[in-house]
């Protein structure tokens, strides 16, 4: 049986976007999926079933998941699924990235208990019921996991992204100047040299560090 690689995508992202993947991963079948959902417990149970469906289908399954994908990924009970997963900008934190749109947005958290659903001048809506959710379920991952993230990120911090490959036992890459979303000429070539090295767990070359 081939090995599938299965590309969960970010924010404002499509399936489409899997097909960048599949010269990079040639002795394998790639597929993206589209969720229609955009919560946790919906969007993580979205993605369990799909790739609970296919884990017969194939000899190992492989994550690769961007952004929100990352954190819905994480919300999708895969122990057991999923072989290894590559993360790119994940969003590992989302209660503290709340609490700063919260920041940005000059609401208080009685305000958005009261309201339940603020919208922002920036374009995202603030839930209660949202960081209810997050706060009462801790991410729980044990897969075999390895990171890219942008020095400037401006979603995650550094000591964000740090800890949690810390307490994961999550391999860490950092580009320098790269941002949240990759998608200059630059930051692909960084992309898919991280993706395209032999060893999974291989240190490689002067643009990107790692720990």
């Amino acid at each position: 049986m081939p090995d599938l690689v299965m590309y969960i995508h970010g924010k404002g992202g499509n399936a489409v976007e899997s097909q960048h993947y599949r010269s990079l991963f040639p002795n394998c079948e790639v597929m993206g999926l589209d969720y229609k959902t955009f919560t946790p417990w919906e969007t993580g149970e979205e993605i369990h079933e799909v790739i609970d469906g296919l884990k017969d289908e194939y000899e190992n399954i492989i994550l690769i998941a961007n952004s929100i994908g990352a954190f819905f990924s994480m919300n999708a009970d895969l122990e057991g699924l999923v072989k290894r997963a590559y993360f790119i900008s994940p969003i590992v934190n989302m209660e503290k990235l709340i609490g700063d749109m919260m920041t940005w947005a000059n609401v208080t958290e009685d305000e958005l208990r009261e309201e339940e659903l603020i919208h922002t001048e920036f374009g995202e809506d603030l839930s209660w019921e949202y960081l209810s959710y997050v706060r009462s379920h801790s991410i729980q991952w044990k897969i075999p996991t390895k990171i890219l993230y942008g020095e400037n990120d401006n979603l995650t911090s550094m000591e964000t992204i740090s800890d949690f490959a810390r307490t994961h036992d999550a391999g860490l890459t950092v580009m320098q100047k790269g941002e949240h979303w990759f998608h200059t000429e630059e930051q692909m070539k960084c992309l898919d040299d991280w993706l395209g090295r032999e060893s999974f767990f291989k240190v490689n070359r002067g643009h990107i560090t790692e720990t």
